[in-house]
């Protein structure tokens, strides 16, 4: 069930798949808790400040996890100071060497991006899991198609859902074997109709959280297209705990988009929800450079609330009847604003950013407030209760 709209509007509603929970440091994965955001830094992770700046923006976006890569000692090394200046839990990407696991687990690391089968011997394979016990990890089994067992590409012909989920399921039982549960999964392909259909096999073959992406999809805009059709999808049928949108671009952009996506589905919400046109003849302002500038300069609010942005009266003031500020073009460089879906102004070219921004903030600071009260009166009954 979507949390934007619980049962009022059923066709809007989502019904989750139910997964156990597990702990990636203190954020939550799974068993109802709130779909997480995740990016991974692409800087030298031995760049201890360039990796914790980066890291910094992200956090600033909003990221509810980061993995840092970790190919060698010297990274490894790096990882207890970046841990330390991180503000949320830092995943550790371990590829081959299952040394750098241990290291990894040791620097504090939240949880280990592994796959078992890669490390070799079940000995080694156990050393990595009391480790994982050891300091509180948990573990990630990250299958991708780009880089499938021998035996399976023999057994199947090519990379397909039966391959991704049998690769999974073996990896699991490694894991299982050694007694460890506290693991997610994830079956990535850049091809979207391969990853959909093999997180929605592995969905119901078992019950951990689910790591959803569409590996390597591309830059900005391409890879947003495919990652919102590919993750939307699953989203939107109940699957996934965790995502982690893949753009070549920089991390923090993949930590805006990711959020977009929830935000669609009305999954979670967080900042500024912009409804705007794409702007025609009618339009009585700039509308494609004015919402540029009203994206930009909104970043910083993280309260939930929505500003529509529309050129003309012809759809104008019906969008900004369902929205918290509205801003509908009008003639002779006077536009009208609403309030609460309710008119309320009339705001001149000039300042036309500048005083939407103001108001934006003055929202969300109004609804913060009023969440804080909510909670001290809440805080209060059940003190009166006890």
């Amino acid at each position: 069930m979507s949390d934007h709209n619980p049962g009022l509007r059923p066709w809007r509603d989502i019904a989750r798949r139910q997964s156990r929970q597990i702990m990636v440091g203190n954020v939550p994965v799974g068993g109802g808790a709130p779909v997480t955001v995740q990016t991974m830094t692409n800087t030298l992770t031995h760049d201890i400040k360039g990796t914790i700046d980066q890291i910094r923006r992200c956090e600033e976006a909003g990221v509810d996890i980061i993995r840092v890569s970790c190919p060698d000692e010297e990274s490894t090394a790096a990882l207890k100071q970046i841990v330390r200046a991180a503000r949320v839990p830092i995943v550790a990407d371990i590829h081959f060497h299952y040394k750098r696991a241990l290291e990894a687990a040791d620097a504090g690391a939240a949880c280990l991006r592994i796959n078992p089968g890669n490390i070799g011997s079940e000995a080694r394979v156990k050393e990595v899991v009391d480790a994982a016990k050891a300091n509180g990890c948990s573990i990630r089994i990250g299958v991708n198609a780009g880089s499938l067992e021998k035996d399976l590409l023999e057994k199947y012909g090519e990379p397909c859902p039966d391959a991704l989920v049998e690769s999974a399921l073996d990896h699991i039982k490694l894991l299982q074997d050694q007694d460890f549960h506290a693991y997610k999964v994830a079956v990535k392909a850049s091809d979207i109709f391969l990853a959909v259909a093999a997180y929605a096999q592995l969905a119901d073959a078992v019950d951990c959280p689910l790591h959803l992406g569409i590996t390597e999809a591309g830059g900005l805009i391409g890879g947003t297209v495919k990652s919102a059709i590919g993750i939307g999808n699953l989203l939107w049928a109940g699957i996934g705990d965790t995502i982690r949108v893949s753009l070549s671009a920089e991390p923090e952009e993949e930590v805006r988009v990711g959020y977009e996506i929830l935000k669609s589905l009305g999954i979670r919400t967080r900042g500024v929800k912009v409804i705007s046109c794409p702007s025609c003849a009618r339009q009585g302002f700039d509308v494609i450079r004015t919402v540029q500038a009203l994206e930009e300069r909104l970043q910083h609010i993280h309260t939930p609330l929505s500003l529509s942005v529309l050129g003309c009266v012809v759809n104008g003031p019906g969008e900004a009847r369902e929205t918290d500020i509205g801003l509908t073009g009008g003639g002779a460089g006077k536009h009208m604003v609403y309030l609460s879906g309710v008119t309320d102004h009339i705001v001149q070219d000039a300042d036309m950013v500048d005083h939407i921004v103001r108001l934006v903030e003055a929202k969300a600071a109004e609804i913060e407030a009023s969440n804080v009260e909510a909670d001290m009166t809440d805080a209060g009954k059940a003190e009166a209760a006890e």
